[in-house]
């Protein structure tokens, strides 16, 4: 494999690595979804 070939491979690799880390960072910031509380004021849905 030429020099320039494995320098390809490489940056693919950092690309995907970074692009994977600010996915996962996304989905634990903020929580997607209904959430529903019960409680002695009663029932709350929060749609986020």
């Amino acid at each position: 494999m030429s020099r320039q070939g494995l320098y390809a491979v490489i940056a693919v690799l950092v690309v995907v690595v970074v692009g994977f880390g600010i996915y996962m960072y996304q989905q634990q910031s903020e929580p997607s979804g209904v959430q529903i509380e019960l409680n002695e004021q009663g029932v709350s849905v929060e749609a986020n």
